[in-house]
């Protein structure tokens, strides 16, 4: 099960006690204050692990709480620090609060850490308390309580190439094409109900990765469809993959709405680089160079394949390449 978005409570260690003693010793009479300090409450990050790709743990862990410190003891013996404590999540994880919608931070790289709960200090002992004057202090510290806060975790797909098309627009036959990902493939609408990845294989080495996402209808901006959960998933692509099915009424009219779509939901989106890809074209050998269907913005390149006949899939894939490169 691919899941995308959690909400997670931490809870960091509070901080331990500090001690109030004094020392006792034979032959030392009046040996004075020797309470140690409480230790260090565990602390809570958030940290990028490559082995995964979802958030589906977090379902059934939703609670994570760091130990407390040791508090402290007579002859100037300090608690013990708690251990700190890490949530491990995929790279392209987005880390907000989530009673204020701040962003606290994002994880990107490989064995990435954000802090997202610190521990509490531990108290002092009434050793520090001592003065000339004062030289029997009883006095000591509690220790600090660790912060506590509710998180959500967004995971964003990270790739080279972003699918972007309607539903039946061939965007899993594609992927299954020209990868080794094998997504669902039927003749019916949003067969795709979650992202799927992946690496496609070029000469002399070159690879690239590409992401499909369920099919976006008008609308997906507003929460249509299932456009809106994940449009997010195309957000950290390099660049767009557009594709427009030769055989939809008016392939212009797709375009548009797609590209209408990408800047509603976020203008970052709609200027990354994007080529178009006319699917299908062996549903419509007529015109199946397909030169004069579309007028692109920004002289965007056009590429015409049919992933079941697998015609223009190497043209297509150099064109992805040389985009992504550029």
């Amino acid at each position: 099960m691919f899941i995308d978005r959690v909400v997670v409570h931490v809870t960091a260690g509070t901080g331990g006690s500090g001690a109030s003693s004094f020392r006792r010793e034979k032959f030392v009479p009046k040996g004075g204050p020797d309470g140690g300090d409480g230790g260090k409450g565990g602390s809570v990050y958030v940290k990028a692990d490559t082995n995964l790709a979802t958030l589906l743990d977090y379902r059934y862990h939703p609670k994570w709480t760091a130990e407390r410190g040791a508090h402290g003891k007579g002859k100037n013996m300090s608690g013990r620090s708690s251990d700190d404590v890490y949530l491990p999540v995929p790279p392209g994880t987005e880390v907000r609060d989530a009673d204020t919608g701040e962003i606290l931070g994002e994880l990107i790289q490989p064995d990435q850490v954000l802090l997202v709960a610190k521990g509490g200090r531990g108290g002092r002992g009434n050793q520090h308390f001592a003065t000339p004057t004062h030289q029997s202090p009883r006095e000591w510290e509690p220790g600090e309580e660790g912060e506590e806060r509710r998180l959500e975790l967004v995971l964003k797909l990270i790739a080279d190439v972003g699918l972007l098309g309607e539903p039946n627009a061939g965007k899993s036959t594609l992927l299954s094409v020209i990868s080794a990902a094998r997504p669902k493939i039927a003749d019916y609408p949003f067969t795709t109900l979650e992202p799927h990845l992946g690496v496609v294989g070029l000469s002399d080495n070159r690879s690239f990765v590409v992401a499909d996402i369920p099919g976006i209808i008008e609308g997906a901006h507003e929460g249509k469809g299932l456009g809106l959960r994940f449009l997010q998933h195309v957000e950290r692509t390099r660049i767009l993959a557009v594709l427009v099915p030769m055989d939809s009424p008016d392939p212009q009219a797709t375009y548009d709405l797609l590209r209408k779509e990408a800047a509603s939901y976020s203008k970052e989106l709609a200027s990354k680089p994007h080529v178009v890809v006319l699917t299908k074209s062996d549903l419509q050998p007529q015109t199946a160079d397909g030169r004069g269907l579309i007028a692109t913005e920004a002289g965007a390149p056009i590429v015409t394949i049919s992933a079941v006949a697998r015609q223009g899939i190497p043209e297509l894939l150099e064109v992805l390449w040389k985009t992504v490169k550029s």
